[in-house]
């Protein structure tokens, strides 16, 4: 019989299946994936089911987006960051942020090139830069806050450096880079004339005097950097798989050229919702992050009923939990029991970790509080058990 490609045959089942169906299993409440239990605003699926029976939205779209959602794009990114955006030329719509970020990586990483990741890391950066023989080099952040060692960071940086591969707010820490690590980052991307690939998705899920500043607003980045985005976070919508890219056209022209081999094109119906969505007025994001304080609220509540320790995240709708009190086991020994005898379900983060520094994610949990307020009360009276 023949073999399947070497370049997948190592990968196995991600995490997120396997804890998924043991959740399934024990009937457990799923704080592992970040999927809302809950459905996005009424209005933005209203505009989705319109397009849908118009007539005018179910054949292939344009392959870089239609422009109606390329422009809502471009205005999103002028509005919030004050980016001049070029909506022609200067930004695609993909099939979720994760085909933003891997068309990105086919399109402007050679064989060879090192990418700088961050370490946690979202699971799907790594198998993307194997695949087109990329180098990863890994820099962890420092619990318990969560922070970079600059020196740590400059040497990661080579002339061999072709791009760093940013995420904030950071899934799985919940950290919002300040103005200062983010400069730094952009100075020794000018320094080396390094890329960067700015992966935003949470960019307006950022908690008290947190504040989300785009890689590409920093003095002499927006030339050197491809920011990816998406729908599925910010309007809890996260099965429609709307993402986009947006930069200086020459290098979205790289990431779109990978793009039409890749998808061509992204859901032609759910581009007129999202350009709808992305105009929505300013309220919707306040009372967005509102709605996602109280969650973070009854989430940290939670974990310290539980007996573990953890910084309130300042972004996303993930917490990373010391369990080292409540447990003597790793963080997969931990994720299973957890789902398996206390009814919870959580995700082991040294899965995102290299080898090198996969020790620093053992003794941690990641939660995800995208869910409903009962669900999150409920998991609290479930996870007190580890406590007693």
């Amino acid at each position: 019989m023949p073999a399947i490609a070497s370049r997948v045959a190592a990968l196995g089942t991600t995490i997120f299946t396997e804890i998924n169906e043991l959740a399934l299993k024990h009937q457990a409440i799923n704080l592992g994936q970040g999927r809302p239990d809950f459905d996005g605003p009424a209005d933005v699926i209203a505009a989705e089911i319109a397009a849908l029976q118009d007539g005018k939205h179910n054949q292939y779209p344009p392959g870089l987006g239609t422009l109606t959602m390329r422009q809502a794009i471009a205005a999103h990114a002028g509005r919030f960051y004050n980016l001049d955006v070029d909506p022609a030329s200067g930004v695609l719509v993909t099939a979720g942020a994760t085909e933003g970020v891997f068309s990105s990586i086919l399109g402007l990483i050679d064989e060879g090139d090192e990418v700088i990741l961050i370490e946690p890391y979202f699971d799907s950066y790594v198998p993307n830069l194997d695949w087109v023989k990329a180098k990863p080099v890994y820099v962890p952040l420092h619990p318990p806050t969560w922070t970079l060692d600059p020196a740590e960071l400059r040497a990661a940086f080579s002339p061999r450096t072709k791009a760093i591969l940013l995420n904030t707010p950071q899934n799985p820490t919940g950290r919002v880079f300040t103005y200062d690590e983010m400069k730094m980052i952009a100075d020794l991307c000018i320094e080396f004339d390094a890329l960067c690939i700015s992966d935003e998705v949470y960019e307006h899920l950022v908690f008290g005097d947190a504040r989300h500043i785009p890689m590409a607003a920093m003095p002499g980045m927006f030339e050197r950097t491809v920011t990816v985005s998406s729908l599925g976070k910010t309007y809890s919508v996260t099965g429609w798989k709307i993402g986009w890219v947006y930069g200086h056209p020459t290098l979205v022209n790289g990431v779109a050229r990978a793009h039409q081999y890749v998808t061509f094109a992204a859901h032609h119906p759910a581009q007129t919702a999202a350009a709808y969505a992305l105009s929505l007025a300013g309220t919707y994001y306040e009372e967005f992050l509102e709605m996602y304080t109280t969650k973070r609220d009854l989430m940290m509540s939670a974990l310290a009923g539980a007996g573990m320790k953890a910084n309130a995240p300042q972004g996303t709708y993930f917490v990373m939990a010391d369990f080292s009190d409540v447990f003597e086991g790793d963080d997969l020994a931990f994720a299973r029991y957890l789902t398996s005898e206390i009814g919870v379900a959580c995700i082991p983060p040294g899965l995102f970790y290299s080898p090198e520094h996969a020790h620093i994610g053992r003794k941690y949990a990641r939660f995800a509080f995208c869910k409903g307020d009962d669900t999150l009360k409920a998991a609290g009276e479930r996870l007190a058990k580890l406590k007693r």
